[in-house]
């Protein structure tokens, strides 16, 4: 067990793709941080659960917990719209902002029961479609799918969840340094790409998380075990709120820079309270 470095920031996203809050400490489960994107949008004209990959506008707006998340149901989440209106997650006027904001009639939810299957329901899509939402130019290779956990051939999320894949992701500082050098016009914030944790593990440039598929993180009493890399869609790429700018050279840095990846996803095998600031180690199992 070798100590690489310590938590920097711990972040949790009340609805699925606005920027989030960061926590000092929070409560670790087998579905991840508390509250973590415990709201999605759900786009009606098409029915599916939808994100930032489709609906950037989403990304101007921001939320928070205006209590603790640690009960069941969550408590409501406060959003902030890009003209600086706020309007609870439960309020009914919430889902009309939304729509008008996106140009198109959407709904909040909370999270559904893992067995509302239908909810979480994946949409077929096209290679062309796929194409546009990872925001690849031709020749660029596109994910492959059994990068991802199986669910998500069938659902949006794993059933009961919003993640993308898995409910816990990470990024090192060494990767940001990595695509820093690699691309050193470029914005690398760590706004662009809504991980869970942020681990210091220093300025040398290597792309550190990318080794660690298969092997354990101890924070505390948390163990996460590394599922695999995160694949890069288009979403870092787009402009969110007033300070990150549309940016398409991001996207191709980490295509062909860094095997389109950046952070990796991770399971929680023991469930515990992380601290910022805290040791963190990776057990070579």
């Amino acid at each position: 067990m070798a100590t690489v470095g310590t938590l920097k920031q711990i972040w949790r996203y009340p609805v699925k793709s606005t920027r989030g809050e960061t926590v000092e400490s929070t409560g670790i489960t087998s579905n991840g941080i508390a509250g973590d994107r415990g709201w999605a949008i759900r786009d009606e004209t098409v029915g599916e659960i939808r994100g930032g990959r489709n609906l950037p506008q989403l990304l101007h707006c921001s939320s928070r917990y205006i209590q603790e998340p640690n009960s069941n149901p969550l408590p409501p989440a406060m959003i902030t719209m890009p003209d600086g209106t706020e309007i609870l997650s439960h309020d009914p006027d919430a889902s009309r902002l939304i729509s008008e904001l996106v140009g198109r009639e959407v709904t909040i939810w909370p999270q559904v029961s893992e067995y509302d299957l239908e909810h979480y329901r994946r949409l077929p899509m096209t290679e062309e479609e796929l194409i546009e939402i990872f925001g690849r130019e031709p020749g660029e290779p596109i994910p492959e799918f059994s990068m991802f956990p199986k669910v998500i051939e069938e659902f949006v999320s794993p059933p009961g969840t919003y993640f993308d894949a898995t409910e816990i992701q990470v990024l090192t500082t060494s990767s940001l340094a990595y695509m820093k050098e690699k691309n050193p016009d470029a914005n690398w914030s760590v706004y662009r790409f809504r991980p869970n944790m942020v681990i210091d593990t220093g300025d040398k440039p290597e792309l550190l998380e990318a080794s660690w598929q298969g092997k354990t993180l101890k924070i505390g009493d948390v163990l996460m075990e590394c599922f695999g890399p995160t694949p890069r869609c288009a979403m870092p790429t787009h402009p969110q709120q007033k300070d990150i700018e549309k940016d398409p050279s991001v996207l191709r840095t980490i295509v062909h820079e860094a095997d389109q990846n950046l952070g990796a996803y991770f399971h929680v095998r023991n469930p515990g309270v992380i601290t910022k600031g805290a040791s963190v180690e990776l057990i070579d199992e």
